[in-house]
């Protein structure tokens, strides 16, 4: 099963690391994900820019309007997110808690949603619709 882990991280914790402790966190980051690909667990991931680099969508009153940076008041912003196939949701949890990530910030685990049926039911649908 996959699930999506959310790593977040205190922007400003971050920046008062010194580059050699920051290169040192990202290091171990990178080799433990190597640990997760070589079992069969690392299905994907991706870094995120800084929020100071997000924009925010949202509609209303039947426009889309646009803020800059997350909605979300909080020293703790999204940091990056990783794909993990694990056999349920305490596999999950005993695989990202050993992840060194979770030294700057949590992380949020939830299943994933295997979105083909849905899309599949959207299609006929549509097709019925026409």
């Amino acid at each position: 099963m996959k699930y999506i882990c959310l790593g977040y991280i205190d922007e400003a914790k971050w920046e008062a690391m010194s580059a050699k402790e920051r290169n040192l966190l990202m290091d171990e980051c990178f080799e433990y994900d190597e640990v997760l690909r070589r079992n069969g667990h690392f299905a994907g991931g991706e870094a995120l820019q800084s929020a100071r680099n997000a924009v925010t969508l949202r509609r209303r009153d039947g426009n889309v309007i646009t803020t800059d940076g997350p909605f979300a008041e909080t020293k703790e912003q999204l940091g990056g997110i990783l794909v993990l196939e694990a056999r349920d949701l305490n596999h999950a949890i005993q695989l990202i808690s050993a992840h060194p990530g979770v030294k700057v910030g949590p992380f949020e685990i939830r299943p994933a949603d295997d979105l083909s049926a849905m899309v599949a039911q959207s299609e006929r649908r549509r097709k019925e619709a026409l």
